[in-house]
């Protein structure tokens, strides 16, 4: 049937979406969610009954649509039905706990990318993946596929680093000390990552506080020619883009299957073309991993899977116990970030980024990686060097901590009672950084005036909450900061 197109001045952010005057989706015999197939694309239909908003005859073409299909008002184009793609009964196989080969898990993924799924199928696979586990065939088959449906860089090196967090831990901010360390040294490191999925802040959202970090694959590669490191978020155009969708799904159902775990890091690695990663494994009561058994269990997995994809893998045990560094939230953690290369700033982060840094140079032939590591941040090369980044990704490089603003609305947590600190709740200080309105707000978020092993006195700060409404500060500190402390 052919139909005259209405532009629809909202986009789906999803799937690729038509919508029917009820009397025409009859005649085409769809219902809400069918499939139709426009220009050899497959789009989901919508189906309203009110003539004010779809006359019979017109087809209703949301924002992202119109620009997929290049369609423009009146234009006049061929609607068919479609069947449903295989790849459903691929996710139903899963479902059952039957093993996926790597033609159908690649089948799943290209149907995900081209958007031929619906949110609701790519979620049931998700389910599948939790709830029936995952072989690592079929995590090195879904690496695969996400970079084989993806976009990817290449920079023709024998040796690109990288590091990831397997996550779980607030501040641990790391990467930025790291890549400005590792690329000081004179080894390409380029950095893609995540934004939050469940905690305060994720290191794109921290890094976009000194620059922006969205920017094209051309771009990417134009300022690791200049640098040697970037900082960027993977979800920029297609760049592991199938992984981004799953990521969203795993945020609203709060899951994180190890299986997509595996193949979503490593993916990424494999997207920015990395051939020796540091994976860091933080272990905790109230980290991702809760024992050192599991965390083995867990890095042996990364090394064989790497293995399988011709990556070179060494994981990190690392503590998990309480937060790493000082400031929770964009805006904190930056601040936090430059102060170590400034030579000051948290030990912890200090330390844990130097350790992570000369493993890392050690994993590129570099024989004393630790002090290497140590003598480029002190000697000033390493804050040189980020510096360089941040101008080369479009931001000022004269930046300084107090240059970075937080929330002008604050609550201060103080103890109750005096004694030593033995322990810093995780999770609470998540909640009350997310209460306060980040990642979205920037400067929003929690400073820790202690850390575990210190002794306080009654009446002292223990925390400073940051939020840029009055509103976001109440839900902050209706959770009880105080509480975050364990004081004995």
């Amino acid at each position: 049937m052919k139909f005259k197109v209405k532009i629809i001045e909202i986009s789906t952010g999803g799937p690729f979406v038509v919508l029917f005057n009820e009397s025409d989706a009859q005649r085409l015999d769809v219902r809400a969610l069918d499939r139709v197939r426009i220009k050899k694309k497959v789009c989901l239909a919508d189906v309203t009954d009110d003539e004010t908003l779809l006359k019979p005859g017109y087809i209703g073409v949301f924002l992202d649509t119109s620009a997929e299909l290049a369609l423009k008002e009146h234009n006049v184009i061929e609607v068919a039905r479609a069947e449903v793609p295989n790849s459903v009964w691929l996710i139903k196989k899963k479902l059952d706990g039957k093993v996926l080969n790597e033609k159908e898990m690649n089948e799943i993924i290209k149907d995900l990318v081209d958007n031929s799924l619906t949110e609701s199928e790519v979620t049931f696979f998700v389910a599948g993946c939790y709830t029936k586990g995952m072989s690592l065939d079929e995590s090195a088959y879904l690496t695969k596929a996400i970079v084989g449906n993806s976009g990817r860089l290449n920079f023709k090196s024998k040796i690109v680093l990288d590091k990831h967090s397997i996550g779980g831990l607030p501040n641990n901010r790391t990467t930025p000390i790291i890549v400005s360390i590792v690329a000081a040294a004179g080894f390409l490191i380029p950095k893609t990552s995540t934004r939050s999925i469940s905690s305060v802040a994720g290191t794109s959202d921290t890094v976009e506080v000194l620059a922006p970090v969205s920017h094209s694959k051309e771009k990417i590669m134009s300022i690791v020619k200049k640098t040697n490191g970037c900082m960027v978020w993977g979800g920029t155009l297609d760049l592991a883009s199938a992984d981004d969708i799953l990521i969203k799904i795993e945020r609203t159902l709060g899951l994180d299957p190890e299986g997509i775990l595996l193949a979503s890091i490593l993916a990424k690695k494999s997207a920015a073309d990395s051939t020796h990663i540091v994976i860091d494994i933080p272990v905790g009561d109230e980290a991702k991993i809760q024992s050192r058994e599991r965390a083995k269990d867990l890095g042996n997995k990364f090394v064989r899977l790497g293995k399988k994809l011709g990556l070179i893998i060494k994981p990190v045990i690392s503590d998990g116990s309480q937060p790493v560094g000082n400031g929770i939230g964009p805006a904190l953690e930056a601040r936090d970030v430059l102060e170590v290369l400034m030579g000051d700033g948290p030990p912890d982060l200090r330390e844990k980024s130097l350790f992570l840094a000369g493993t890392l140079l050690k994993m590129a032939g570099v024989k004393d990686g630790f002090e290497r590591a140590k003598e480029i941040l002190e000697s000033g090369l390493a804050l040189k060097k980020m510096k360089e980044i941040i101008k080369a990704q479009g931001g000022d490089p004269n930046v300084t901590p107090e240059k970075i603003s937080v929330g002008k609305y604050t609550y201060i947590a103080k103890a109750r009672s005096s004694g030593k600190v033995v322990q810093i709740s995780n999770h609470l200080v998540t909640r009350i950084g997310k209460a306060a309105g980040a990642p979205n707000d920037k400067g929003a978020g929690v400073y820790l005036h202690r850390k575990v092993g210190e002794v306080v006195k009654k009446g002292e700060v223990l925390c400073t909450i940051y939020a840029e409404s009055k509103e976001k500060l109440e839900n902050a500190k209706s959770l009880c900061a105080e509480c975050v402390f364990r004081i004995k």
